[in-house]
């Protein structure tokens, strides 16, 4: 039987390139859902190629134009943030693909979960704020939970057959971004065109300017520290340009495994949704034959402190990595805008975590509270700046 597929964010970088992989698989995969937030117009066109059971469009001004487009077709349209948290219980979905971006993924992510359903998780943000409430529910209702991020994909891979094995250590790849290899002093007046244009991936712009400060790995660490039960002492961070090594594990016996292939958000997707097969590609592949040097360095936390930030609120714990994403959403933003400077971002994040209380337990009420409160105070401090 095909494994029917929700996928959330549809109409993003990940959604997109997930439909790329459905595309080729459709004796494997059936696409169930669909949601967007606002993008009504690429949400129709998928609609209209893939046919799902059903639609969501978050924005609810969209609701009409994609409802009347629709009409035609045999897929129920739905509008609302309500409508996403609840279509994730639909007894026909097999699999949850969360490709949403930033905190918005927690509560989907969640709900799903509690609905017993295999999730495919692309959001890193919902382990960073809610590991400790994620994965319990987890563990005690035995679901499957595949990392898509490509780091965690990777370590994934290298633990396949090793569960009974001891972890030494797991490494964390970096491209290093746009900005590898520059002083404070030569990111001053950087441009959001110039962070992004990253080097080897090809991301939506908020995760594109969280590889360009480094605040990507500090997310990635947690998540990892979630997803694998390490301490976050167990996981080191290393800049890799070439983006072909995707990460490692360093196992008790001296050994260390590595997962490897050109950067193609298309292999870990993929990877995810065939578990635990392996589909043939026609994707370009990896030719050891043409790469001549693979290079490794320590990152320069100095210039890049977000990686240190994120370091520094995984030790505290509780509701400080709730705080930390929120201030970082809401400063990439202000960056974007050309309201604060690249500088500015960890700056913003780092002044924020001292102005919200710490608040130990876990739970969505807490999240919820937490992400709201640190929005307001992180706008705060974007408007001294401005001033």
């Amino acid at each position: 039987m095909k494994k029917r597929i929700a996928i959330l964010g549809s109409t993003g970088s990940i959604g997109t390139q997930a439909l790329d992989v459905i595309s080729c698989h459709l004796d494997q995969f059936e696409v169930e859902v669909l949601t967007a937030n606002r993008n009504a117009d690429l949400l129709i066109r998928q609609s209209k190629q893939f046919k799902p059971n059903a639609v969501v469009i978050v924005e609810d001004a969209c609701y009409q134009q994609v409802n009347e487009a629709l009409k035609d077709e045999d897929i129920k349209v739905f509008a609302g943030r309500s409508s996403l948290l609840d279509i994730v219980e639909m007894s026909t979905i097999d699999m949850v693909l969360v490709a949403l971006v930033g905190f918005a993924g927690l509560e989907p992510t969640y709900r799903a979960l509690q609905a017993g359903k295999t999730v495919a998780l692309a959001n890193k943000e919902t382990l960073v704020v809610g590991g400790a409430m994620i994965m319990p529910l987890v563990h005690n209702k035995n679901i499957p939970l595949l990392p898509v991020d490509s780091e965690h994909s990777a370590i994934f891979q290298c633990l396949v057959g090793e569960w009974v094995n001891p972890i030494e250590k797991i490494t964390l790849t970096a491209s290093g971004g746009p900005f590898f290899g520059k002083k404070r002093e030569e990111l001053q007046h950087v441009l959001p065109q110039q962070a992004l244009k990253h080097p080897n991936w090809s991301m939506g712009s908020k995760v594109t300017i969280d590889s360009a400060t480094m605040m990507n790995k500090g997310l990635e660490m947690i998540e990892a520290k979630w997803l694998f039960n390490l301490q976050p002492k167990e996981i080191e961070i290393v800049v890799h340009p070439q983006s072909i090594v995707h990460s490692l594990v360093h196992f008790a016996d001296g050994s260390v495994k590595a997962q490897m292939a050109l950067p193609d958000m298309r292999l870990p997707i993929q990877y995810a949704l065939s578990f635990p097969q392996r589909l043939e590609t026609d994707y370009p592949k990896f030719d050891l034959t043409t790469c001549s040097t693979l290079t490794f360095y320590a990152p320069d936390r100095e210039t890049f402190s977000c990686i240190d930030i994120a370091y520094q609120v995984i030790a505290k714990g509780g509701n400080m990595p709730c705080v930390m994403n929120a201030a970082n959403e809401i400063a990439v933003m202000a960056f974007l805008k050309g309201e604060i400077g690249f500088l500015q971002i960890s700056d913003v994040i780092a002044e924020t975590l001292q102005k919200v209380d710490y608040v130990a337990e876990a739970n969505m009420h807490n999240f919820l509270q937490t992400d709201a409160l640190s929005r307001v105070r992180a706008k705060e401090i974007i408007e001294k700046i401005k001033r």
